[in-house]
């Protein structure tokens, strides 16, 4: 027994070693660096001279107006029955959304890289694209592995429901949109089975991966180094056709399937625990709120131990917040467009209960504040996103590490 316990120490310890020579794959808690984040309005005259200036402080007069209009477009909620036709025909909106717009209505992301450079393997070939980046940008904040613990000021919970200002009505809406409990009978391909990327030493899934404009740029990246293998899902299977559509669509490197990350009992074409990186970016505001820490949960089950969550998403007061009218609030902070599709705006606080909940640990977690301007019509919006990477642990748990400290001490 105890030559057991000495090890799985062993392995954590090597693993530990072993995050501390990746330097570049794990980030502080700074706000993006240039190109994204070094553009600062200095002199307020000058704010129409460009399109977007980054890390905006908001006046108390500016968020004081923010919440109110909040306040006004969320006094009239959406009836309950379309409130559950929304929850239900949720993939056919956004079927209609691509059969309609194709690939046209979203730009490439051409800056994941840039704020995610976890994406790529370490290897020499993106080494020497790392070096590229601006120096503020790979600084490290390496953990120590064995001082730091899960997230324990939030305790676990199987059936986490997020509380809103919902009344009762919606409340049980909400409730019957949940079902969080986890089927540990999920059936998929074990570890020792062949699978799309089973060869791969380097794995990536991108959720939610719409018509591929994070697909394709990482794709891109990734062309030289043939150790890697990116996954991407989408429910729409017309944006999944889309991708597989595309001229830079390689399936020796890339598998795009339809996927329904809120349906817990669904498998993945790839077993549990092999992912190096997850990246849900713009995809889970337009989930019910209710359902997010499931998805969260069952995502953090796919990662290898070390592996890395990157997210990035609609803030509190974002612009497109304000902008709705009245009538199309679902619930608190959760809207629908008027195509159908839905988003919530988060708060950074909400964002780390719900990784650390699943039992990641906060690596960086920003509210990136943005001040977007239409200089022909000389207005000026207000952008929030939140940001965040959240690591599974490489270690034992600190309820784990006392059983095997007091085997160690008892001999």
């Amino acid at each position: 027994m105890c030559q057991k316990v000495l090890s799985v120490m062993w392995r954590n310890y090597i693993s530990c070693r072993r995050i501390r020579k990746l330097p570049h794959r794990y980030q502080s808690h700074y706000h993006p660096a240039a190109p994204l984040g070094s553009r600062i309005l200095t002199d307020p005259a000058k704010v129409f001279e460009h399109n977007m200036w980054d890390h905006m402080q908001w006046s108390k007069e500016e968020e004081a107006a923010a919440r109110k209009k909040v306040e006004e477009n969320s006094a009239v909620r959406v009836l309950l029955e379309e409130q559950v036709k929304y929850e239900n025909e949720a993939s056919k909106y956004w079927d209609t959304f691509y059969k309609i717009h194709k690939n046209k209505f979203f730009k490439d992301r051409n800056w994941l890289l840039r704020e995610f450079p976890e994406i790529l393997p370490i290897n020499q070939n993106t080494e020497e694209k790392t070096k590229e980046l601006p120096q503020d940008h790979v600084k490290m904040n390496a953990p120590n592995c064995f001082s730091r613990m899960y997230c324990t000021t939030v305790p676990e919970e199987k059936n986490y429901k997020k509380i809103s200002g919902l009344s009762d009505g919606q409340s049980k809406a909400g409730s019957d949109f949940s079902n969080l409990d986890s089927k540990e009978d999920r059936k998929g391909p074990s570890k020792t089975e062949l699978f799309p990327g089973s060869n791969a030493t380097f794995r990536i899934l991108e959720v939610g991966c719409g018509a591929g404009n994070s697909v394709f740029p990482i794709l891109n990246t990734l062309q030289n180094t043939p150790e890697s293998f990116l996954y991407c899902c989408d429910f729409a299977s017309g944006a999944v056709e889309l991708v597989k559509s595309h001229p830079s669509y390689r399936a020796a490197q890339c598998c795009a399937f339809v996927h329904d990350v809120c349906d817990d009992g669904l498998a993945y074409p790839f077993p549990d625990g092999i992912l190096d990186v997850i990246l849900l970016v713009f995809v889970l505001s337009s989930i019910h709120p209710d359902r997010m820490q499931g998805v969260v949960k069952q995502l953090s089950k796919l990662l290898k131990p070390g592996g890395m969550l990157l997210f990035r998403d609609y803030g509190r007061y974002d612009k497109t917040q304000l902008r709705f009218k009245r009538g199309h609030c679902l619930s608190e902070n959760f809207y629908v467009r008027g195509d159908g599709t839905r988003a919530y705006f988060f708060t950074k606080g909400e964002v780390h209960d719900m990784f650390c909940k699943a039992g990641l640990d906060e690596k960086q977690n920003l509210v990136d504040r943005r001040l977007q301007v239409n200089r022909k019509k000389k207005v000026k919006m207000h952008r929030v996103w939140v940001q965040g990477k959240f690591q599974k642990p490489l270690y034992l748990t600190q309820k784990s590490s006392k059983r095997v400290f007091s085997v160690l001490s008892h001999g």
